[in-house]
């Protein structure tokens, strides 16, 4: 059963809106696909993003169909589920996986050492599920075409591997289909971070073995809900809390999750890339369940939400929540709760418009010359960038110490090889613990498509520490004129300048060789 436990001080601003929110039939028009929830301007959107609503439903047919074709591949002898495909296309499958316990290696990163090691891991056994909405993802593209010449180098025939999750229509859509994958297409009315239960979510995991089936049984129980104007209903008060919490000054949502699946990562795009936007939005972060309030000390500006918990932690904001339940439902919830947070908040949930600028600004790079900057100094093997300071322990101070942090975050992104050092994750709490603020990690390039909007549009307040690596060895990009390390040096670099372009402090420190100078960085972060 799902349960939702809500805690705050402020008792009649959420009383009130929830009454509001009732009144208006926010619920039951949400549930009826009604596009001027959102107002006029993110009308022609809302149009054509609501399809979320009914798949609990919907994906039914999906099931049969996925389960007939892993057992077809495992009667082939494969048995190793690899999935190409960037946010929304990567992240629900991921949770989805973790909480069956079944494998499902995630290729999610232009890294060029880590798409060598994924071409490696059991070639001959694998099933490639090559997944984008729109088609034209620079990174899955250039992972397909890697698969591709693999396969073939290997005297094995990528139809006999390949299989293509895309929109009706889409370039991919058409050229899968000419080579003559086999091809699932998702609902084309339904935005990439809202997908868990289309076929972005289920292809992939249905055939690493999740129970697929049990996950739609699970999102049937809240979608019985949706379309219940009262305060019974999980989506519209968790949604409503957001919003009444937004407006009063509270701008962070820190998730506490104390499940297997680890669900935090996928709430931490839907809630950043939909309400990131207009100067406003609540930044997502992401921190271990054990002792979550220490890890954000001064956190008057945050809402504590704990996945998996029974009762609504304490909070110095006044605003907690405590949610418990299968996947299926806590997926739709959050996406309930997010997009009516995104009415109350006054902005078109629906839409991303600063992620295509960072794309746009890494195909610039990638295809100009003698771009490549030079650094203000080097020590210790590692190259500095963005700073006037002449030493790397007073340009990390520089930036810790900056007057927009006392009331922002810090966010650090390491365009590095995330299976190798996945431990630097840890550097997180270190940070939050030394600067008392709201620190998010994220693992580059994958989150471009997740917390980068909200980066560049939502409130002005974020100090960025982005680091780079030299990879072990570069891997040239089957059929392109550039290499995968070619490719993640010009995103590192497009995101900076849109970041620096809207006024939000970056300091790069790239890691001429990761393994050596990483302790260094470490001793000098701590």
């Amino acid at each position: 059963m799902t349960a939702l436990a809500i805690s705050t001080l402020s008792t009649h601003a959420y009383d009130t809106a929830l009454r509001q929110a009732i009144s208006d039939k926010v619920a039951s028009r949400l549930a009826a696909q009604d596009p001027t929830l959102w107002g006029h301007d993110a009308e022609d959107e809302a149009s054509i993003r609501l399809s979320w609503i009914d798949l609990a439903e919907a994906s039914r047919p999906l099931v049969t169909e996925i389960e007939a074709l892993r057992a077809d591949f495992k009667a082939k002898g494969l048995d190793h589920v690899v999935l190409c495909g960037m946010g929304g296309s990567s992240l629900a499958p991921e949770v989805i996986c973790r909480a069956a316990e079944v494998e499902l290696t995630v290729l999610d990163s232009s890294h060029p050492d880590m798409v060598r090691g994924a071409l490696a891991d059991r070639l001959e056994r694998s099933i490639v599920v090559v997944s984008s909405k729109s088609g034209g993802t620079v990174e899955t593209d250039s992972q397909r075409r890697a698969y591709e010449a693999a396969f073939t180098a290997a005297g094995l025939n990528p139809v006999d591997h390949i299989v293509v999750v895309t929109d009706p229509d889409s370039p991919l859509d058409e050229e899968a289909t000419a080579a003559g994958y086999r091809v699932f297409h998702a609902d084309p009315h339904v935005g990439g971070r809202y997908s868990a239960l289309t076929a972005f979510g289920l292809v992939p995991s249905g055939l690493a073995g999740a129970p697929i089936g049990q996950l739609l049984d699970d999102a049937e129980e809240v979608a019985a809900h949706q379309g219940h104007d009262d305060a019974d209903n999980p989506g519209l008060r968790l949604g409503t809390l957001l919003g009444v919490a937004n407006h009063a000054g509270v701008d962070k949502l820190v998730i506490a999750d104390q499940t297997r699946h680890g669900i935090g990562d996928w709430i931490e795009q839907l809630v950043a890339e939909s309400t990131g936007k207009e100067g406003k939005g609540i930044l997502p972060v992401v921190v271990p369940f054990e002792n979550a309030v220490n890890f954000n000390p001064n956190n008057q500006d945050s809402i504590l939400v704990e996945i998996g918990g029974k009762n609504a932690p304490e909070s110095l904001s006044g605003y907690s929540v405590a949610l418990e339940g299968g996947l299926g439902a806590l997926f739709m919830i959050w996406e309930d709760a997010v997009a009516i947070a995104g009415r109350a908040i006054g902005i078109n949930p629906f839409d991303q418009p600063d992620v295509e600028s960072a794309k746009k600004a890494a195909r610039e790079l990638l295809g100009a010359s003698n771009t490549t900057p030079q650094p203000v100094f080097t020590e210790d093997g590692i190259d500095v960038f963005g700073t006037d300071r002449d030493t790397l322990e007073d340009a990390i101070l520089d930036l810790l110490i900056h007057s927009d942090l006392s009331q922002g975050y810090l966010a650090v992104q390491a365009y590095l090889n995330r299976h190798k050092y996945a431990d630097f994750a840890g550097i997180r709490e270190v940070l939050a613990l030394r600067t008392g603020r709201p620190v998010t990690f994220g693992w580059g390039p994958r989150f471009l498509h997740s917390t980068g909007q909200y980066h560049k549009g939502g409130p002005p307040n974020g100090l960025f520490l982005q680091i780079t690596g030299d990879a072990h060895e570069d891997l040239a990009v089957p059929g392109r004129d550039f290499t995968f390390g070619d490719f993640i040096g010009s995103q590192a670099a497009g995101d900076a300048k849109v970041l620096r372009d809207h006024g939000r402090p970056v300091l790069r420190l790239h890691l001429r060789d990761v393994a050596a100078a990483l302790p260094r960085l470490r001793e000098v972060l701590a």
